[in-house]
C-alpha cells in the first residue's frame, strides 16, 4: 500500500472518529510508523469535538491532523493561507556544502537518504499557536511520501548493517557515526573513534520514556587504517610488498558476546589497486601486522556468524576445579539474565513513575526489546580453540624449551579412547616424558608403545643436543627398567646418552607385591603395605627429630602432656612426613632380607584374619617374589644424584621446618594425565579438537611448574601469552631500565618435534592436519564437537601424594581393649638391630598393659640392642600389686596418664542412669565435683570440637560444596543435627570422659531389649540412660559451677560410627599381637645428601624463539591528501634556533602576534609560529622577524622576497600582518640568529601549494573491451572522455571520429 493511501485513511479517521469500515483494517503494531501515527491521533484532545480546556482555552492538536476553521473574523493582513508546511519547506532545502573530507566510494553507495520502500514514512508533526486565530493549529503536509522521512542530518544504516544490530542502536550509531557530505550524500565523521558509547537514559522524564537508551549497545569501530594510518602490505606475493588503501565500511556488522551484554562491532575493508583483493580489518591477515600495541586494542575471536570477547575465552582456559563449558555457559546466562532484568527495572520504574503522575489521557509505553540469546556450549568451545590456533606457535616452542635432570615416562590409555573421527580406535597409549619439576616434555600418542617411541626418544635427544643442556642423569619408569640376557630394549632406546640410569618406580613396584594378596579388604592390608614401605626406605633421623619436636611442642600448647617419642609419632600424619623429612632407599641386600622376613611372617598363620582368611596367596606370592627380586637393585635410589629440592620453609609450634620436594617416582606424570583428561571437554573429540585441547593443557601446566620451582616471589602479574609478557619487558626496559616480570624467559625456537595426534599420524601414515586459523577445513574441524549441555559439571582432581608413605596414625594407634585397660605400650628397635639381625624383626605394635597381661603379651621381642619403651611400662609387672599402685600407672590407649580418676568418675555418673528424680542431691553433687578434682589437668580442660567444615572437600570427585554458602559449615553441620532445635551432634571420643561413660554403658546393653510388642535398639536404650545422666548433670548448678565438665549432644549416627571404629582397631589390634613386622618409621644411621635449591631465574637454553611483533607503522600510510583533512600525528622536530634577547631600541614598540600556520612553499615546510613571538615596530623587518624554520635571513632582499606568502592575511607593505594584535611598549629585541647549514635559497612561488608527485605505476591504461593498453600504437583513441576501441567498434577511427565531433555537444 502505497503512503498516499495511508494518509487519506489517517485523515478520514481523524476528521470522524471512527476508522472507514470500506478502508480496510487498521496500521497493526508490526507497521510501527503507521501504528504510531493512529495512536496519536487516537489520543489527540481534537479527536472528541466540543470539549474546552480547564480553563476554558482551545484544546491543541497533538498528531497534526485537525485543522481550525477559519472566519472572516480572524483571518486579517498576510494570513491567508489554511494550511501551512514547514517541514515540507524545509525538506525541500539543500544543505549548504561544507570543507568535509572525502569519503570512499563503498560508504556512500551503502547508504541513502530516500525512503526504503518497504517501511512505512511517519508524518512529521508541525506546531501552531493556537492563541494567534490567524495561524492553523496543525496540518499534514502533502509533500511527496520522500520529503515526509526523518530530517536530512539523519542517515539509514547500510541494508546488511539493520539485520545485525539491533533496531535501539540505529538512530544514535547513524547520528555519532555519520553527517551528510557536501554533496548530500552520508559519511563519516572526521573525529572517529575506537569506542563509541551509548547515550545514558535521563535522570528525569517528562515525556513517556523510550526503550531505546536503556537497552542500547556500545559500538567497536575497527578501522585501524582509519583511525592509526597504520602501513598494510598486501600478502600476495605478486604484487610486491603492495600497500592496502581503505576500501570504505565493510557490509556487515558483528554482534559480540561479552561477560555480561553483547556489543556491536563494524570494520572497513582495505584493497590491493594492484591484483583487486578485499581484506577485511578483522581478518589475520591485517592483524598479524600490526604492532601488539594497537593489535592488543582487538579483542575479539570471530567465528562464521558470531564473535566472542576475550574476557570470555579466559574464563574457559584454565580448565580445572569443574570449569568446565557447561559451568562457564550458565555463568554467562546468568550474568546477561541479570544485565537484562537491571535495566527492565529501571525502564520499568521510570515507566511507573510517569504513568503515576497526573493527565487526563492514557499513556501506552513501548515494550522492551527481548534478552540476548547465549549461543550454546559447542559454540563457545569452538571460539576457544580459535583462540588457541592463533597461539599455536609459542605453544609449540614453549613445550619444546623444556628440560631436566631427573626424567620420568609414563603412558595412560584412558585418554585415548576420547579420540574420534578418523584417528578414532588408532592410538593405543599416550606416552608423556616429565621432569623433577613436574613439567613435561612431550606426550605423544602411539600406535604401539615399543618401538613406536623411537622417533619421540631421537628427539629428545636431539633436543638436548642443539640446546647446550647436560643430558639427564635418571629415567623412572613403570615397566622394562632392566633385562637379564643383555642391555634392556629402554637402554637400547636412550643410547643417546650412554650414562642414564633407569629405575622403577618404587610405587609400580609395591603394586606387583601386593597381587599376591588376596583382597584389599583384608584387615591386615594397609599394615602389610606401609610395612612394605619400610622394608624399602628409611628416614632422615635429623628431619624426623626437628618435626616430632616441633609436634610435641604443638601438642602440649593444646593441653596434652609430655609425650614420648614413639607417642609422638602417632600423631604425625603422611603429609607432615612427605613435606619435611627427607628418606632414601636402603639398599639391595638390605631390603631383600627385609621383605623375606615380611613375607615369611605374614605368609605363616598370623597372615590370616578373625576369619581365618589369609592375607597372602603362598602360591602366587611365591611367584611374583621370584619375578620382581631381580628389580630390587632397580628401585634403588641413584648414587650423587639428589633427589629432594628444598622448597622453602614454615614454623609450627614455634619450631621452623624445611619443606621439600621429592623427585623419585612417575606420580607427578600419572597427576598430569587426570588433569588432560579433565581438560579435553566431553565425551569425544576429533583429531584437531584433541591436538588443540592437548597442547594447551601441556602449555599451562608447564608454565604453573615452572612458577613454583622458582626461589623468587611470584609475580603478582599472571599471563599465559608469552608475546605480551616479552613485549611489555622490552618496551618497559627500554623506558625504566628494568622488566615488570623479571622472571620470564622467552622459550627457544621450535624445533620440529611432533607432539601428540601429529606423532600418530607420522605413525599411520595419515596426512597431518592443517591448523591455519583462516582455513574453511580448520572451521569445520572445530566445529565438529560432541559436547553435550548437562547440569552435572566436570570435576578436576589432582592425584593424592606418594602412596609409598603410610599414614602412621592409622597404623601406629592400636585402639583401647577394655574399659580398664585402654592403652597398649608400643616397644621399638633401633635401626642396628633391623640391619644387624639375621631373624626378622619383631616388632608388635599393641602391647598389652601391665595390669592385664594377655598370653601374647608378655613376649619381649627378641633384638639385641636397647628397646625404647615407655616409662610407665618399664616398671616390672608385680602380681601382688595392690589397687593404688594400678591407678596410679593406668594410663589409655594414647599412652597419657590419669586414667584411672576418669573411669571411677564415669561410673560414679553411669551409676545414676537409674535416678529416678529429676534432680540430683546435694551430696550426690557434692561427691561429683571432688571425683571431678581427682582428674589430671588435661582432663579438665575444655573439649575441643573436631571441625565441621572444610574451605574446600579433600576429597570426591568435584572437590566443592554442592551449595557453597556464605557461612562455612553450613551444609556439613546439618547431617549431625537431631532436630531443628538441637545442638550439632559430637562422637563419644571427643573426651575421655564422656567415651569411657559410653564403653561402661556399651557394657551394660549389650543387646535390644523388648518393650511390650516393639523392641528398643540397643543404640536407643545407650543414648537413654546418657541423656538422663546428662540431663541430671546440666540442671545441677552446683556441680555446673564447680567443675567444668562437658556432656556433649551424641546421636544414633556418632554412636554407631565410634563403636564400629573402635571394634575394628580392636580387632586389627588383636591379629598383629605376635606378629614380627619391621618398624613402621625408620630412621637412618647416616644423614641423607643435601637438599638442592631452588632455581633463582629460568634457563634460556638454544636459540630464542622469535616472537612475530612488527614495528609499529601508525601515521606512515600513504592516505589521499585533502584540504581539510588532519594534520600528520607526528610532526617532524623543528630545527633548534638560538634566540638572542638584545636591548630594544628607544621608542619600540612591541607587538604580540598570535599562532599563524604559514603553509608550505616548495622548499618551505609550512610551520605554525609559535605564540607570543613579538613584532616589533619602528625597526627593520630583518631585526623584527624572528627566525622561521627552513629560512635563512639574506640581507639586501626585501622581506616580501624572503617570507612565504600567508594566503588570507592582510599585507602591510608586502608583510602580513595580524589585525588587533595588542602592542606591548618596552619589550626586549629578539634577534634570530641564522641556522647553519640551511638553504639561503627564496622559496619560488610562495603563494602556491605543493603539489604531490604523480608516480605512474603501469604503462598505460587498460582497455576494459579488449584488455588491451589504450594507446595509439593498439589503435585506440578517445573523443571527451568517450573511448573508440578498434575491437568492438564496427566502424574506422576516422570516421568514429568525424561521428563524435558531429554528435558530441562541445
Amino acid at each position: 500500500m502505497s503512503d498516499a493511501e495511508w494518509i487519506s485513511r489517517l485523515k478520514k479517521f481523524a476528521s470522524t472518529g471512527m476508522w472507514p469500515s470500506n478502508e480496510g483494517n487498521r496500521p497493526a503494531p508490526r507497521q510501527k510508523n503507521w501504528y504510531e501515527i493512529y495512536q496519536r491521533i487516537e489520543k489527540c484532545p481534537m479527536l472528541s469535538r466540543g470539549q474546552t480546556t480547564l480553563l476554558g482555552g482551545v484544546l491543541k492538536c497533538i498528531c497534526g491532523f485537525h485543522t481550525l476553521k477559519l472566519t472572516a473574523s480572524n483571518v486579517t493582513g498576510p494570513a491567508q493561507k489554511v494550511v501551512e508546511q514547514p517541514h515540507a519547506a524545509e525538506t525541500a532545502k539543500k544543505p549548504q556544502p561544507q570543507p568535509t573530507a572525502p569519503v570512499e566510494a563503498r560508504v556512500a553507495t551503502q547508504f541513502s537518504l530516500t525512503p526504503d520502500p518497504t517501511v512505512p514514512t511517519p508524518v512529521p508533526r508541525a506546531t501552531a499557536d493556537v492563541s494567534n486565530p490567524a495561524q492553523p493549529c496543525r496540518t499534514v503536509s502533502t509533500a511527496p511520501s520522500g520529503a515526509l522521512l526523518q530530517g536530512p542530518s539523519v542517515v539509514q544504516l547500510p541494508r546488511l548493517w539493520s539485520e545485525t544490530i539491533p533496531p535501539e542502536d540505529h538512530k544514535w550509531i547513524g547520528k555519532r557515526l555519520f553527517k551528510i557530505g557536501s554533496k548530500g550524500k552520508p559519511a563519516l565523521r572526521d573525529d572517529l573513534q575506537l569506542w563509541y558509547y551509548p547515550p545514558q537514559p535521563a535522570l528525569i522524564y517528562n515525556q513517556a520514556p523510550a526503550p531505546d537508551r536503556f537497552f542500547c549497545h556500545t559500538l567497536l569501530l575497527w578501522m585501524p587504517y582509519k583511525l592509526w594510518r597504520v602501513k598494510v602490505l598486501c600478502p600476495n606475493p605478486a604484487c610486491g610488498q603492495h600497500q592496502l588503501t581503505g576500501g570504505g565500511l565493510h557490509k556487515r556488522a558483528r554482534q559480540v558476546l561479552d561477560i555480561d551484554r553483547t556489543y556491536n562491532m563494524v570494520t572497513e575493508t582495505l584493497i590491493c589497486t594492484k591484483c583487486r583483493a578485499s581484506h577485511v580489518s578483522w581478518s589475520q591477515t591485517v592483524l598479524q601486522q600490526l604492532d601488539l600495541g594497537h593489535r592488543s586494542e582487538f579483542q575479539v575471536i570471530l567465528t562464521r556468524k558470531y564473535a566472542c570477547d576475550m574476557r570470555v575465552i579466559r574464563l574457559l582456559r584454565e580448565r580445572g576445579l569443574g570449569n568446565s563449558p557447561t559451568r562457564v555457559i550458565k555463568q554467562l546466562r546468568e550474568n546477561h539474565s541479570e544485565q537484562w532484568l537491571h535495566r527492565l527495572a529501571r525502564y520499568t520504574t521510570q515507566c511507573v513513575d510517569f504513568l503515576n503522575q497526573p493527565g487526563v489521557m492514557p499513556v501506552n509505553f513501548q515494550e522492551p526489546p527481548e534478552p540476548t540469546v547465549v549461543p550454546s556450549c559447542k559454540w563457545l568451545l569452538t571460539v576457544y580453540s580459535q583462540d588457541i590456533l592463533t597461539r599455536l606457535d609459542e605453544i609449540h616452542a614453549r613445550i619444546t624449551s623444556t628440560y631436566g635432570s631427573v626424567l620420568k615416562m609414563d603412558s595412560t590409555k584412558k585418554i585415548t579412547k576420547k579420540l574420534a573421527g578418523t584417528a578414532r580406535g588408532t592410538g593405543l597409549w599416550l606416552t608423556s616424558v616429565g621432569n623433577e619439576f613436574g613439567q613435561v616434555l612431550i606426550s605423544v600418542l602411539t600406535a604401539q608403545e615399543g618401538a613406536g617411541l623411537d622417533m619421540m626418544v631421537d628427539g629428545l635427544v636431539k633436543r638436548y643436543q642443539q640446546a647446550g643442556v647436560n643430558p639427564p642423569s635418571v629415567l623412572y619408569v613403570d615397566c622394562g627398567c632392566c633385562s637379564e640376557v643383555s642391555e634392556s630394549k629402554l637402554k637400547t632406546r636412550f643410547r643417546g646418552w650412554p650414562d642414564l640410569m633407569i629405575r622403577l618406580d618404587i610405587w609400580h613396584f609395591m603394586r606387583r607385591i601386593a597381587l599376591g594378596c588376596t583382597t584389599d579388604a583384608h584387615q591386615l592390608y594397609p599394615i602389610f603395605m606401609s610395612r612394605l614401605s619400610a622394608c624399602i626406605f628409611e628416614w632422615d633421623a635429623a628431619d624426623v627429630s626437628i618435626l616430632r619436636k616441633a609436634k610435641r611442642e604443638l601438642l602440649m600448647s593444646q593441653g596434652w602432656p609430655a609425650l614420648t617419642d614413639e607417642d609422638v609419632n602417632k600423631h604425625l600424619t603422611r603429609e607432615e612426613l612427605a613435606l619435611h623429612c627427607r628418606r632414601r632407599t636402603r639398599g639391595e641386600e638390605t631390603t631383600i632380607l627385609l621383605l623375606e622376613q615380611l613375607l615369611t611372617e605374614l605368609l605363616s598363620s598370623k597372615g590370616n584374619d578373625s576369619l581365618g582368611v589369609p592375607l597372602l596367596d603362598r602360591e602366587r606370592m611365591e611367584h611374583i617374589w621370584c619375578v620382581q627380586k631381580k628389580h630390587i637393585k632397580c628401585i634403588q635410589d641413584p648414587l650423587g644424584v639428589a633427589l629432594y629440592t628444598e622448597t622453602g620453609s614454615l614454623t609450627k609450634g614455634g619450631v621452623l621446618l624445611k619443606t621439600y620436594r621429592c623427585a623419585r617416582g612417575s606420580t607427578s606424570l600419572e597427576s598430569f594425565h587426570l588433569h588432560l583428561n579433565r581438560f579435553i571437554p566431553g565425551t569425544s573429540a576429533n583429531s584437531l579438537n584433541f591436538q588443540i585441547y592437548l597442547l594447551e593443557g601441556l602449555h599451562r601446566w608447564n608454565q604453573d611448574r615452572e612458577a613454583a620451582s622458582m626461589s623468587s616471589e611470584p609475580s603478582a602479574l599472571r599471563s599465559y601469552t608469552g608475546e605480551l609478557v616479552h613485549c611489555v619487558n622490552s618496551n618497559y626496559e627500554k623506558l625504566f631500565g628494568r622488566k615488570v616480570v623479571p622472571t620470564f624467559c622467552p622459550p627457544a625456537r621450535y624445533t620440529g618435534e611432533l607432539i601428540g595426534v601429529q606423532y600418530l599420524f607420522q605413525q599411520t601414515g595419515q596426512a597431518l592436519q592443517d591448523m591455519n586459523p583462516d582455513s574453511e577445513e580448520t572451521a569445520e574441524l572445530i566445529e565438529e564437537l560432541n559436547v553435550e549441555e548437562r547440569d552435572e559439571d566436570e570435576g578436576f582432581c589432582d592425584v593424592s601424594g606418594d602412596h609409598t608413605i603410610a599414614d602412621p596414625e592409622d597404623v601406629l594407634s592400636p585402639p583401647s581393649s577394655t574399659l580398664t585397660l585402654g592403652s597398649s605400650t608400643v616397644v621399638t628397635s633401633s635401626d642396628t638391630a633391623v640391619l644387624g639381625s639375621t631373624s626378622p624383626s619383631l616388632v608388635p605394635d599393641p602391647t598389652p598393659a601391665p595390669s592385664s597381661p594377655g598370653p601374647s603379651g608378655t613376649a619381649v621381642p627378641p633384638f639385641p640392642s636397647e628397646t625404647s619403651v615407655s616409662p610407665l611400662s618399664s616398671e616390672p609387672e608385680d602380681a601382688g600389686q595392690d589397687d593404688d599402685d594400678d591407678e596410679e600407672t593406668a594410663v589409655d590407649y594414647q599412652n597419657v596418664p590419669g586414667y584411672q580418676h576418669v573411669d571411677k568418675l564415669a561410673e560414679y555418673l553411669v551409676e545414676l542412669r537409674g535416678h529416678t528424680a529429676l534432680s540430683l542431691t546435694n551430696q550426690e553433687a557434692s561427691t561429683i565435683i571432688e571425683l571431678w578434682q581427682n582428674l589430671a589437668d588435661q582432663d579438665k580442660q575444655r573439649v575441643v570440637y573436631a571441625a565441621r567444615h572444610q574451605k574446600r572437600l579433600l576429597s570426591g570427585r568435584f572437590r566443592v560444596p554442592k551449595r557453597p554458602t556464605k557461612t562455612p559449615g553450613v551444609e556439613s553441620t546439618i547431617r549431625s543435627v537431631l532436630g531443628a532445635s538441637s545442638a550439632p551432634a559430637q562422637w563419644p571420643d571427643c573426651c575421655r570422659l564422656v567415651e569411657t561413660i559410653f564403653i561402661r554403658l556399651c557394657n551394660t546393653h549389650p543387646s535390644p531389649k523388648r518393650k511390650g510388642k516393639g523392641t528398643l535398639s540397643r543404640w536407643s536404650l545407650i543414648l537413654q540412660d546418657y541423656r538422663r545422666i546428662r540431663q541430671l548433670v546440666l540442671g545441677n548448678s552446683l556441680v555446673m559451677g564447680g567443675t567444668s565438665m562437658q556432656l556433649v549432644e551424641v546421636n544414633q549416627n556418632t554412636l554407631i560410627q565410634w563403636y564400629n571404629n573402635r571394634q575394628k582397631k580392636q580387632e586389627l589390634s588383636v591379629l598383629i599381637q605376635g606378629i614380627q613386622l619391621p618398624q613402621p618409621l625408620p630412621e637412618a644411621q647416616e644423614p641423607l645428601q643435601a637438599a638442592k635449591r631452588l632455581r633463582t631465574e629460568p634457563e634460556q637454553s638454544g636459540e630464542q624463539h622469535q616472537y612475530k611483533l612488527p614495528e609499529s607503522t601508525a601515521g606512515q600510510a600513504k592516505q589521499r591528501h585533502t584540504s581539510t583533512g588532519r594534520p600528520p600525528l607526528r610532526p617532524k622536530a623543528p630545527t633548534q634556533t638560538t634566540m638572542l634577547v638584545t636591548p630594544s631600541a628607544p621608542g619600540a614598540s612591541v607587538q604580540m602576534v598570535p599562532n599563524i600556520l604559514i603553509p608550505a612553499a616548495p622548499g618551505f615546510p609550512g610551520v605554525p609560529m609559535l605564540q607570543g613571538v613579538p613584532m616589533f615596530q619602528g625597526m627593520p623587518m630583518a631585526q623584527r622577524l624572528p627566525m622561521v624554520q627552513g629560512m635563512q635571513m639574506v640581507q639586501g632582499m626585501p622581506m616580501v622576497q624572503r617570507m612565504p606568502m600567508v594566503q588570507g592575511m592582510p599585507m602591510v607593505q608586502g608583510i602580513p600582518m595580524v589585525q588587533g594584535m595588542p602592542v606591548v611598549q618596552g619589550m626586549p629585541l629578539l634577534h634570530p640568529t641564522v641556522v647553519q647549514g640551511t638553504s639561503s635559497q627564496p622559496a619560488a612561488n610562495p603563494q602556491t601549494m605543493p603539489k604531490r608527485p604523480y608516480k605512474r605505476t603501469v604503462e598505460a591504461n587498460t582497455c576494459k573491451k579488449c584488455g588491451h593498453f589504450k594507446t595509439s600504437a593498439t589503435g585506440h583513441s578517445q573523443y571527451r572522455g568517450k573511448v573508440y576501441c578498434p575491437q568492438s567498434e564496427t566502424v574506422t577511427k576516422e570516421q568514429w571520429l568525424e561521428e563524435m565531433r558531429r554528435t558530441v555537444p562541445k
